[in-house]
């Protein structure tokens, strides 16, 4: 069975940062890194069982929202978030960041 995959993008780093650290804490999940999109946008990824990369996922959507809130009313912080339960191992295959890296072995 393989891991699941949560991603959540969102605009700009520290909220990624944020983010990326509350999506952690909520669940047993790997931050497995981030991407950088385009311009401003970050996509953060973590890897993990389904139940655990859903509560992380969550998580991370409602701290982005949060974010939100505090900064800027015209300017939505949060952009996506998807989990996908089991990837396809061509799908891993081909996307580096979804990967685990030698240094993040060490976690799982």
């Amino acid at each position: 069975m393989g891991i699941a995959v949560g991603l959540v993008e969102v605009l700009g780093h520290p909220p990624a940062l944020a983010v990326a650290d509350t999506m952690v804490k909520a669940a047993k999940v790997t931050f497995v890194g981030y991407e950088k999109v385009s311009g401003a946008r970050f996509t953060i990824i973590v890897r993990g069982s389904v139940g655990d990369v859903k509560r992380s996922v969550e998580a991370g959507v409602e701290e982005a929202k949060k974010i939100e809130v505090l900064s800027s009313k015209d300017k939505a912080l949060f952009l996506s978030a998807t989990i996908i339960p089991r990837p396809h191992a061509n799908l891993e295959a081909i996307t580096k960041t979804m990967r685990f890296s030698e240094a993040v072995e060490q976690f799982r």
